[in-house]
């Protein structure tokens, strides 16, 4: 694909291309085959001290098909679309098709379950920019940062990126759907030093559309501000305490949540809510949904990796688990049906009950606030959880000061059943939209 043709024609060629490779792949002997692309292209650079560290350019994508022969499957990819090379592509799908084992659960996603019409959800807001302009964004956002206070001492630089690209999907059941987005991001992560103590922080920003992303000046001030907050730490005794998760960070529980539910988790019988189903995991002031199709939304998807419809859902009733979160293939496993989850959830939506930062501050009372967590110490299986985490002790519903190299620890199940509130101080920047979340008890090793 030449880059001089627009995203658009870019599509459009390669929908075309993907009906060749399923025509292909049928001709060839293939019982039914399915095939997609994600193309992306943009630029990202980084500074620092005012100095450009790399500038990026990408325009990457392959094309990918997947055969389905008399219960087995191959796959293979190309970046090259032309005749021979597609043709080459399922000729090798369906010689790597005839050595795997013969699996019944394997397939396309059942045909009237897919998205053969994808609404327009808004996601393509492309904005050109040069490189220059990219490096006056990225330095202006360092510079804002380290101009406001002498303790700033170092920098781990900025970054600016933005990139358009687009997906496609088709399969032999007749269904061709594409979409075009757009992503824009900015961070930036300094360094503050007081006498001999160092401390690290960001802030970031992050959109389908650059006009609503933060400014240089926003993301720059809150990157100072994060860091200049964490010095001055201590070490805290080993204790139980409540524990409070801003909401940056209590985004990573629901995560946990989301590999918990997962088909591929459950049919293996890897998870800690493998009989979940129906059952009270949250308090009952909690609720979870899922909404696919919020415009401009970071995750959201007419349609999932399999085609499949993508419908608004509840996760959490009342803290009563509704649904697993299922591809085709785990729904066959588990003898239940895909609800669209081939490649991840689609915008989640934490309930708020317990008011802004502040009011959730005044709520935690004495306890551990935290800001930032290290280490995988997370099992799925058991549901343990041990990690590492910096943050601030608070006292009294008031910030006392900042702490750091502690632990905390429990089990996840204790953790959401022991969830006391969620704050309304929703972050805006990913997948999971939630406010803090307050944990009852938990405990915390320091000193």
């Amino acid at each position: 694909m030449s880059e001089s043709q627009t995203l658009t024609e870019q599509m459009q060629l390669v929908k075309q291309r993907l009906a060749d490779v399923l025509d292909k792949a049928k001709k060839l002997g293939a019982d039914a085959a399915e095939a997609s692309m994600s193309k992306q292209q943009g630029l990202s650079v980084a500074t620092r001290f005012g100095e450009v560290e790399t500038v990026e350019f990408t325009n990457d994508g392959a094309l990918g098909i997947t055969v389905y022969q008399q219960g087995r499957k191959g796959s293979a990819s190309t970046a090259d679309l032309s005749d021979s090379a597609l043709e080459q592509a399922v000729q090798a799908a369906i010689e790597i098709a005839k050595y795997t084992s013969v699996d019944p659960c394997s397939g396309l996603a059942d045909a009237e379950l897919l998205e053969y019409q994808p609404a327009d959800l808004d996601l393509y807001h492309p904005h050109a920019f040069t490189s220059e302009q990219a490096i006056d964004i990225a330095k202006e956002t360092e510079m804002t940062a380290l101009q406001l206070d002498t303790r700033l001492t170092n920098s781990d630089g900025a970054n600016f990126a933005s990139y358009e690209g687009f997906k496609v999907y088709g399969n032999t059941h007749g269904q061709l759907v594409s979409y075009p987005s757009s992503r824009h991001s900015l961070s930036c992560m300094l360094i503050a030093s007081e006498g001999d103590e160092m401390q690290r922080d960001y802030a970031y920003s992050v959109s389908r559309d650059y006009q609503q992303l933060w400014s240089p000046k926003r993301v720059g001030e809150l990157a100072a501000k994060e860091t200049l907050n964490r010095l001055g730490t201590r070490k805290i005794a080993t204790q139980k305490v409540p524990v409070l998760f801003r909401a940056d960070i209590a985004n990573g529980l629901f995560g946990h949540l989301i590999a918990a539910i997962s088909g591929g988790n459950l049919y293996r019988k890897s998870s800690f809510l493998l009989d979940a189903l129906g059952e009270e995991v949250f308090p009952s002031h909690l609720n979870v949904v899922e909404r696919p199709h919020i415009l401009k939304g970071l995750a959201s998807s007419s349609f999932d990796s399999e085609g499949v419809k993508t419908a608004d859902m509840e996760i959490i009733n009342d803290g009563v688990l509704q649904n697993f979160l299922l591809t085709s293939y785990s729904a066959r496993k588990l003898q239940r049906q895909t609800n669209g989850h081939a490649g991840g959830i689609h915008n989640w939506q934490i309930s708020a009950n317990g008011g802004d930062f502040d009011a959730m501050l005044k709520q935690l009372g004495t306890g551990l606030l935290v800001t930032e967590l290290m280490g995988q110490g997370v099992n799925i299986v058991n549901g343990d959880y041990s990690r590492g985490a910096a943050g601030f002790w608070v006292e009294n519903g008031g910030i006392a000061y900042p702490v750091a190299e502690v632990t905390i620890a429990g089990n996840l199940k204790d953790m959401f059943k022991g969830l006391v509130s969620t704050g309304s101080d929703f972050d805006e920047r990913g997948s999971i939209r939630t406010g803090s979340v307050l944990i009852e008890q938990m405990q915390v090793s320091g000193q």
